[in-house]
């Protein structure tokens, strides 16, 4: 990341770049990668480069061979500690959100354990994959809480409220296969091939026009009540571009000399 936008060091996360794209490693393997005060801070770092400088986002956990890690929760002896005050900041939940609206597509590459608030991380992406060694799951009314930074209305709308319900009050884990049937995760691949293959559906998301992937990413997320205006309304905007110009001249022509 650019060096004015980020920590000196980042000590929870490993970043790296590659252009079009941040690949972001949770990096607390000796705590699963639990979300602490520390990553909840680099991470929003992290946001506000790509809220400066637009770009797809990868986010990964540390994992070997042996055991796949995603993020296994928000740090309990954190939670433990706090109060009502710091439940009304939304701490996780602020920052999760921050993550969904970043201009660029976020791709999730999950290996292993995405629990509690790692499961909520994966779910704010736009696009998760995952090895066939993961789990998701929200235990948090085991602890006495809820799951209230994003889980109890995210959740719903990606699997259903049906699944959804069972999964928050009876605390049960989705295994990869069943989270790929209900299409919770659009992939699997093996855990040495995880990375990658999210590096690939990053490629196809570079050969697009980055305008009309961000104005497309915003209408997704607009209340239905917004359109058809608001499609109609980023379409002005796609149709008075270079790009669409460009882009359409030279589909023109390929098909002109394929013809």
């Amino acid at each position: 990341m650019d060096r004015a936008c980020q920590p000196e060091p980042m000590t929870t996360l490993r970043i790296r770049e590659a252009g079009d794209r941040v690949v972001v490693t949770l990096d607390r393997p000796e705590a699963r990668n639990a979300i602490n005060d520390v990553m909840v801070a680099e991470l929003h770092e992290v946001c506000a480069a790509l809220e400066q400088n637009p770009r797809i986002l990868i986010i990964t956990g540390t994992s070997t061979p042996e055991r796949g890690v995603f993020a296994g929760g928000a740090d309990i002896r954190q939670l433990r500690a706090r109060g009502r005050d710091e439940a009304l900041l939304g701490i996780n939940s602020e920052l999760f959100s921050r993550i969904a609206r970043l201009p660029m597509p976020v791709i999730a590459a999950v290996d292993g354990v995405a629990i509690g608030g790692g499961a909520e991380l994966a779910y704010a992406a736009d696009i998760r994959i995952a090895s066939p060694r993961t789990v998701f799951g929200n235990p948090e009314t085991a602890l006495g809480i809820l799951a209230a930074a994003g889980a109890s209305w995210r959740l719903a709308e990606l699997v259903g409220e049906p699944l959804a319900k069972e999964i928050l009050f009876t605390g049960r884990r989705l295994s990869a296969e069943e989270a790929l049937a209900c299409r919770l995760v659009a992939s699997l691949h093996a855990p040495d091939e995880l990375l990658a293959a999210a590096e690939a559906i990053a490629d196809r998301i570079a050969e697009q026009d980055p305008l009309a992937i961000r104005l497309t990413k915003r209408v997704l997320a607009a209340p239905r009540s917004a359109h058809p205006l608001v499609d109609e309304l980023a379409q002005a905007i796609l149709f008075e571009s270079e790009a669409k110009a460009a882009r359409m001249d030279a589909f023109l022509s390929r098909s002109k000399e394929s013809s």
